[in-house]
């Protein structure tokens, strides 16, 4: 999910969809192009994504960054990207596709869950909350617009059961847009903050660890119930995450985490 600035909507591919307008799609097995979408991908892995794929995998997120991510910092943003990582193979596959398709569909990404559109958020000069914004964007290749199927953006959210996906991508991308501010200084990611944010965002089993084991506790007053919460759940521990770098990196007040005085 990107944040868009209103002056550059016009140079974006892709056809805008209305919420009420449609598309034909339909992605199966018997389709010509099938699974060739799946190579060469500058695919972008969101905290939620991470948690639902490691939690498929049965390893640990700092195994998942370890084993299937590329962590990159783009120009004019202070937060790097976290990217899934192709095969090293001569096609360059996703690393769960398979003959049969993907292996881990049920958990898939949300680019993968909402192609072949893509969801972004629109943001106009002056306003800090922005405007969810829908393309239908098929790479040319594709044959999947070929096919009777008819949706429009909602029953196709509800049908790739993107519904949790989509809210949890918006609300990171809230607070991913922050980071068009540099608060590291000349340190960049180097700086010990940087790290810890990385951690509290990406690598929930050691923010969990730096949580219950440390003495975040005694300089912090976390309200029970969340702290019930993000003992065992790792989508909870995702959105304390982001009350807590709101907080730690840019001194906004959050309802859940207090410090201590």
């Amino acid at each position: 999910m990107k944040s868009v600035d209103i002056k550059d909507i016009e140079g974006l591919n892709g056809r805008r969809l209305a919420p009420k307008d449609t598309f034909f799609f339909r992605c199966h097995p018997g389709i010509g192009c099938f699974n060739r979408c799946c190579r060469n991908l500058n695919l972008f892995l969101y905290p939620y994504d991470v948690v639902r794929l490691k939690q498929h995998l049965g390893i640990s997120s700092d195994a998942f960054i370890e084993q299937y991510v590329d962590v990159v910092m783009r120009e004019g943003n202070y937060f790097p990207d976290v990217l899934l990582k192709m095969a090293e193979n001569t096609e360059k596959t996703c690393p769960f596709l398979t003959e049969a398709g993907c292996s881990v569909y049920l958990d898939r990404p949300d680019a993968c869950r909402t192609f072949p559109l893509e969801q972004g958020v629109l943001y106009e000069a002056g306003r800090s909350k922005g405007e969810p914004v829908c393309f239908f964007r098929p790479p040319a290749f594709c044959l999947g617009p070929t096919e009777p199927d008819l949706w429009t953006q909602r029953s196709w959210e509800k049908d790739q059961q993107a519904e949790t996906y989509h809210c949890m991508t918006a609300k990171w991308a809230d607070l991913k847009r922050l980071f068009q501010v540099n608060p590291w200084g000349s340190s960049g990611m180097e700086n010990p903050k940087a790290k810890m944010a990385f951690m509290a965002i990406y690598n929930l089993d050691l923010f969990r660890e730096f949580v219950f084991g440390s003495s975040f506790l005694k300089r912090c007053h976390v309200v029970s119930t969340v702290l019930k919460k993000i003992k065992k759940s790792d989508s909870d521990l995702m959105m304390f995450g982001f009350s807590w770098v709101r907080l730690f990196i840019w001194g906004k007040s959050v309802p859940d985490i207090k410090p201590r005085i």
